[in-house]
């Protein structure tokens, strides 16, 4: 029984799956709070790109 304990716990496969889910995870997090916290001013700021670009609205040609 000892045997199989230390083996389960010292057994790494999957480990790095694992981690790498987790980074994952944490920058969808940052993504998702960056676009609350920016959401707005992005939106702005490219609306005023667009709207210089194309000043009559017609930019489809």
């Amino acid at each position: 029984m000892e045997k199989l304990l230390r083996s389960i716990w010292q057994d790494e496969v999957g480990q790095d799956l694992a981690e790498y889910a987790m980074l994952v995870v944490l920058i969808a997090v940052a993504v998702a709070a960056a676009v609350v916290i920016f959401g707005g001013e992005l939106s702005a700021a490219f609306t005023g790109v667009s709207d210089t670009l194309f000043p009559l609205g017609g930019g489809d040609g």
